[in-house]
C-alpha cells in the first residue's frame, strides 16, 4: 500500500520547555518508516517547530489522537520511565462491531508478534507477553458500540487484537476486522483521547484531552 500521509496541520495540545503533545491525525506515521517515502511522520513535522523533540511513545499510523514528545534526553528518560512503570494513564475511544455481553470488563490475553505475518500480533498463551485492557461501553447504536478503553500494558496492536479476539473488532481495522466491520468506517475507529501523567519537572498533574474526531453512528 502506498503511504499517503494527510497534509492537514496537526494541533499542538500542550508545549513547554520540556514536553510537546500533539493531536496526531489518522494516516500519519508516528516515526519514520523504512524508505525515503516514509520519512514524513509526526516526529519530523514536530521537529520543524521544536527541533529538539524526541520520541517517547508511538501510535499506530491509523490511530489518531494524543502523542507525546520530550524536548531533551533527560526528559525522554523521565517520561519513558513513567510509561514503563504504568504511571501514564492512557484512554482511548473506539467504535466496535457488536456489543460486549458485559458492559464493562477486562481483557487479559497474552500477545506476541505473529512473525510470518508481521506487523500483525496474535494471542499466544505459551510465549505471549501479559497484556491487559479495561473497557467500558459508552453507547450502543444498532450493530455498533462505542467503548472507552484503558490499556494497562503497552503491547503493539494491543487494543486492536484484544477487541477482535473477543468478537468485537474495531471498525475500519484493515488487519483484524472482518469484512463488514472493515467496511463500516473509512478509517480505523480508534482515537487516543486522553493522557494523564505527572510533569517530570514541575510535578504538576497533567490531564490532556482530545475530542474524538469520528461520528459514532
Amino acid at each position: 500500500m502506498t503511504y499517503a500521509p494527510p497534509q492537514a496541520k496537526f494541533e499542538v495540545v500542550f508545549a513547554d520547555d520540556f514536553l510537546v503533545v500533539i493531536d496526531k491525525p489518522s494516516g500519519l506515521l508516528s516515526v519514520p518508516g523504512r524508505g525515503e517515502d516514509k520519512a514524513d511522520c509526526a516526529l519530523s513535522r514536530v521537529q520543524i517547530a521544536f527541533p529538539d523533540a524526541l520520541t517517547v511513545h508511538r501510535l499506530d499510523m491509523a490511530t489518531s489522537g494524543l502523542l507525546l514528545f520530550a524536548r531533551s534526553k533527560e526528559m525522554q528518560r523521565a517520561i519513558s520511565g513513567q510509561f514503563a512503570c504504568g504511571e501514564v494513564a492512557k484512554h482511548y475511544i473506539a467504535d466496535v462491531w457488536g456489543a460486549p455481553a458485559e458492559a464493562s470488563g477486562e481483557i487479559n490475553l497474552p500477545l506476541i508478534t505473529d512473525w510470518p505475518r508481521r506487523p500483525l500480533q496474535k494471542v499466544d498463551w505459551e510465549t505471549g507477553k501479559p497484556s491487559i485492557t479495561r473497557y467500558e461501553t459508552l453507547s450502543v447504536s444498532g450493530r455498533v458500540s462505542r467503548l472507552a478503553l484503558a490499556p494497562l500494558t503497552g503491547r503493539s496492536h494491543q487494543l486492536r487484537v484484544h477487541l477482535a479476539e473477543i468478537g468485537h473488532p474495531i471498525l475500519g481495522d484493515e488487519f483484524y476486522a472482518h469484512a463488514e466491520a472493515l467496511a463500516a468506517r473509512p478509517r480505523l475507529a480508534l482515537h487516543a483521547a486522553s493522557l494523564e501523567f505527572m510533569h517530570p519537572v514541575s510535578s504538576a498533574k497533567l490531564m490532556l484531552v482530545s475530542l474524538c474526531p469520528f461520528d459514532p453512528s
